[in-house]
């Protein structure tokens, strides 16, 4: 009889617990106007998966050119850049439409893709060619390719347009090019195999990691406090640091140290390594909230992602995903963390949400969504559709 009436109380329970679970995932309804997707480039299937992320469903696939890595928006217009480095060119993609609009032939083996902010201009570094090519966006054109170092990774053009900083993997140096006069300005030795980088946001200093000698390179930019270009210290953070994170604010940077299991956090200010923390095994990538207080962070080696609390520095919680995890992006409400899933070849969706009574975890996992074979990058782009 106790055992009956046990069920009895447990029944309507579990019902409002239903309502509760489904009524938390439930989207906001931005009007019929709004779009909001992301894009993931499939290195292995020549595709981008679109994903719509009012409704977490696949919503089309689109042919591009041969192994897509690279991929931008445009925060200007509704476009997208994908950069294919088999075919060495780039996909233009009509975010409306969601397909190729034009095709841009750039010069060998690119990798990455960075658009000036005011959406004027992209800058793609090819790695098989030692140049750096400039691409207007307007024209859907190239205007300019500039000579740079020995196997280029990256060109990342500063928050004010002027400056663009390019690694250069193959003699350990970092190209400086004058934005307006498409010229290099300035060839800085740094680090043993130069990557990633980061320019802060007033544009007056670049961080650049060095994976083969375990450092970060901190530049400062000529501009009208510094008469010319120099490097300014060289910081010793864990075993091959593979991705730089910023603060949106510019006064901390994230470092993923790939072989040490670990971040290294460093004051911009001063160019100082303030501490690090463990987070899980091979951190391969970080994306930071906009308001500054949330890391998240790829454990390629571990299968998840871990969460760490920039207040209160230290990590919060670790969240199981797919097999080999490195690509993330956060939707336009910073709700939801999108992960990359490289070997499983699908995008796990987790969702951040209010804690309650009766489930007072902050995290959990939404959906995995399947993509094409090695996914690699990811960008997400929320706009309205004018007119509607």
């Amino acid at each position: 009889m106790r055992k009956f009436l046990f069920i009895i109380f447990l029944i309507p329970l579990l019902g409002a617990l239903g309502w509760w679970y489904f009524r938390e995932r439930k989207l906001p309804d931005y009007g019929p106007a709004y779009r909001e997707y992301a894009y993931v480039t499939n290195g292995k299937s020549n595709t981008v998966s679109v994903i719509d992320l009012r409704t977490f469903e696949p919503a089309k696939t689109i042919a591009v050119g041969l192994s897509p890595t690279g991929v931008a928006a445009n925060s200007k217009k509704n476009e997208i850049y994908v950069v294919n480095s088999g075919s060495s060119n780039v996909s233009v993609i009509d975010a409306e439409k969601n397909a190729v609009a034009a095709t841009i032939g750039v010069h060998g083996r690119p990798y990455f893709i960075d658009v000036s902010e005011d959406g004027k201009r992209a800058y793609v570094a090819n790695s098989g060619s030692a140049n750096v090519s400039v691409i207007d966006l307007e024209k859907r054109a190239v205007v300019g390719n500039v000579r740079v170092g020995s196997a280029p990774g990256l060109a990342r053009v500063s928050p004010d347009g002027a400056t663009v900083v390019v690694s250069n993997r193959g003699d350990n140096t970092v190209s400086v090019i004058d934005a307006k006069l498409l010229q290099v300005r300035a060839t800085l030795q740094v680090c043993a195999q130069p990557e990633d980088i980061v320019v802060l946001p007033d544009s007056s200093k670049a961080f650049v990691a060095c994976s083969g000698s375990s450092q970060v390179a901190s530049i400062a930019l000529k501009d009208g406090a510094e008469s010319a270009d120099r490097v300014l210290a060289l910081l010793d953070v864990g075993r091959t640091p593979v991705n730089l994170a910023l603060k949106p604010d510019g006064g901390e940077l994230m470092v993923c140290d790939f072989d040490s299991d670990s971040i290294s956090i460093i004051e911009t200010a001063n160019d100082e390594v303030g501490s690090s923390a463990v987070v899980g095994q091979h951190p391969a990538r970080g994306v930071i909230t906009r308001d500054n207080s949330r890391l998240y962070v790829s454990n390629f080696g571990s299968d998840s992602v871990a969460v760490y609390d920039i207040d209160l520095g230290r990590r919060i919680a670790t969240l199981a995903v797919g097999s080999r995890p490195e690509g993330l992006a956060l939707s336009q409400d910073e709700n939801y963390v999108l992960a990359l899933d490289t070997q499983a070849g699908d995008v796990t969706v987790i969702q951040r949400r209010t804690p309650r009574k009766l489930e007072p975890t902050e995290y959990s996992l939404l959906t995995m969504i399947p993509v094409g074979l090695q996914p690699n990058g990811i960008v997400v782009k929320a706009f309205r559709i004018a007119g509607r």
